[in-house]
């Protein structure tokens, strides 16, 4: 499904902004055969939980509803008239007048209706979307709905941040030609100093396809026709981490001469590929700095804003990291975007986070291993059928992004217990059906070291979450360091693939100072990170650091929890801890030496 764009045949028209919003409550039926008839109105792209101090909103669970009028721009007549949902948390219903047109699954990735023949150029019509925000033991990320005596619905899931809905991201209103480009896919290499691209387009109707390259000074260097081909791109300039390069494919689709449709697709030329025990972006080894992080903000939850985007991109600059892991489901595409036109290195993950019941019973259980002895007794074929859909949805989605080097599938699964393996096997082999260019992965939980996880024989990259000095051996950093480097030994031994250590940290309090070790404070949270370092310093197959986590976030409330997750080394409104200013200083320092070993003469 490719972006909606503005060309010379298609266009866009943005419907963010205020919807009347009503919360359903089971009084009113079929909401969207007339006025919603409420008074709140919600921001387009928000979550709702914060916007609204009755807390019967932010603690809802279930249907919510978004209606506004839209009119159709007259000079549309004779196009397809799309309306798109960037996305809808978790399941989204869309309602063209009293007709339903579209209906979704999955709250992190786009859906779009063609309402061509609901609609008129130059006229009116009643939008209506409707939210769920429940999640079930066949969702991803999977959850358990209860109804109290008293009638109250409440929500529980086996994920530490707030299950924040609503529509987060943009809607849209899009025309495009009856005949039009429908899909493309890009694929690059590199041979010497020449750039491969090798590109596949789909076109919904009759018609050629003829393809130009162009460089960012206007100028084309390849051009091709026919619905798949190769360019080759004499002198390339290659996209790399923090130089970004992008070319720009147009691609037209053609009846009898004329050009019926044109779209444009960014390319970034470059090479991905696992060689042993290091992770090389174009043919050199490159290592991962960087984050875990969040699409959250205060009020906005996980409602895309592009201020914070620019802001948050300002800081992973400013901090001298070159990477993050998009924790725990795809982000807004505006992000991947960015991060391909700044030179951003992204591991891209799916939304199958909280595949793990022991998590979900709290700390005792993550250390005492309660929970199913088989995988398949919590999450079964349903599940796994979910999850195929959000890899398709994934990779489809971002698969021409050059920021993204490697494709996440799972967040920390239950991958000890029996049946883990029969479950992920097949996973894995669908992402690389998919997608045979860019390395696979999921990210391993503390409590399935070398000898017990069943799942990491899979992986092209061995990605792990350790908090020893923090949920393990807490406050004691001496045993946390010599407890972590022998299991990074381990995994060594045992598989010889790199590794990324995909989160480490400690909650910290901004403020909470002491001349000891004393946890909860930012002398502690910079000392934690410190004795990791130092590891990875001495283990030849690490290929990256992302600290949990950029920013604090909220999490479901609880005692666990006090006003959310406090790893973040920035604060939510994006203050800088101690613990960043020590990042600052030891990847700047990384940078520059891995700058000037690559200026060194080969001898």
């Amino acid at each position: 499904m490719l972006t909606p764009k503005i060309t010379a045949t298609r266009e866009l028209v943005s419907l963010n902004g205020l919807w009347d919003f009503a919360v359903d409550d089971g009084k009113v039926t079929a909401p969207w055969t007339g006025r919603l008839g409420t008074r709140l109105q919600a921001p387009v792209p928000a979550s709702y939980n914060d916007l609204f101090t009755d807390p019967s909103i932010r603690d809802h669970v279930g249907w919510v509803w978004y209606q506004r009028t839209v009119r159709v721009p007259r000079g549309w007549a004779g196009e397809r008239v799309i309306v798109r949902v960037d996305a809808a948390t978790h399941h989204g219903v869309v309602y063209v007048n009293d007709q339903k047109v579209a209906e979704h699954e999955g709250g992190y990735l786009p859906f779009e209706a063609d309402v061509t023949d609901l609609v008129d150029a130059g006229a009116e019509f009643r939008l209506t979307i409707g939210v769920d925000n429940r999640l079930t033991p066949d969702t991803i990320p999977p959850g358990t709905v209860t109804v109290r005596s008293d009638g109250r619905a409440t929500q529980t899931y086996m994920h530490d941040f707030y299950n924040y809905a609503g529509l987060a991201r943009s809607v849209w209103l899009a025309s495009r030609p009856a005949v039009h480009v429908a899909d493309v896919t890009v694929v690059t290499d590199i041979d010497g100093a020449t750039g491969v691209v090798d590109y596949r387009v789909a076109v919904e109707g009759d018609a050629d396809v003829r393809v130009r390259l162009i460089d960012e000074d206007g100028r084309e260097v390849a051009a091709s026709a026919g619905a798949s081909g190769v360019l080759r791109v004499a002198d390339a300039h290659l996209w790399q981490p923090g130089a970004a390069y992008l070319y720009r494919l147009d691609v037209e689709a053609v009846v009898d001469g004329a050009v019926v449709d044109e779209y444009p697709q960014t390319v970034g030329i470059r090479t991905v590929a696992v060689d042993g025990g290091r992770f090389l972006i174009n043919g050199a080894p490159f290592y991962f700095t960087g984050f875990g992080k969040h699409e959250d903000s205060a009020v906005r939850g996980k409602g895309h804003d592009d201020a914070y985007l620019v802001h948050d991109f300002q800081l992973i600059e400013w901090i001298g990291a070159n990477s993050f892991r998009t924790s725990h489901y795809p982000y807004a595409e505006e992000v991947m975007d960015f991060a391909d036109r700044h030179g951003i290195v992204v591991i891209d993950e799916t939304a199958a986070v909280g595949l793990n019941k022991k998590i979900g019973g709290g700390i005792a259980d993550m250390l005492g291993g309660a929970g199913d002895k088989d995988f398949a007794d919590g999450f079964g074929p349903a599940m796994q059928d979910a999850h195929r859909r959000e890899i398709r949805g994934l990779i489809a989605r971002d698969k021409n992004h050059p920021c993204v080097v490697m494709w996440s599938i799972a967040n920390e699964p239950d991958t000890m217990s029996e049946g883990t393996d029969t479950y992920f096997e097949p996973l894995f082999a669908l992402a690389r059906e998919l997608d045979p260019t860019r390395p696979v992965t999921f990210v391993n939980v503390m409590m399935a070291p070398p000898n017990v996880c069943r799942v990491s024989k899979f992986a092209d990259v061995l990605c792990l979450n350790r908090y020893y000095g923090w949920y393990v051996d807490g406050g004691d950093l001496v045993a946390a360091e010599e407890h972590l480097e022998q299991e990074l030994r381990g995994w060594e031994q045992m598989y010889g693939k790199p590794m990324i250590m995909t989160e480490y940290g400690a909650d910290t309090i901004a403020g909470y100072h002491s001349v000891w070790d004393q946890p909860w404070t930012e002398e502690y949270q910079a000392k934690m990170l410190d004795v990791y370092h130092r590891v990875f310093d001495r283990v030849e197959t690490m290929v990256g650091e992302q600290v949990w986590n950029f920013a604090d976030f909220q999490t479901s409330s609880g005692f666990f929890r006090v006003d959310g997750n406090k790893k973040g080394v920035f604060t939510r409104d994006r203050k800088p801890k101690a613990a960043a200013h020590a990042l600052r200083a030891r990847w700047t320092a990384l940078k520059g030496a891995r700058i000037d070993a690559d200026r060194k003469e080969p001898s």
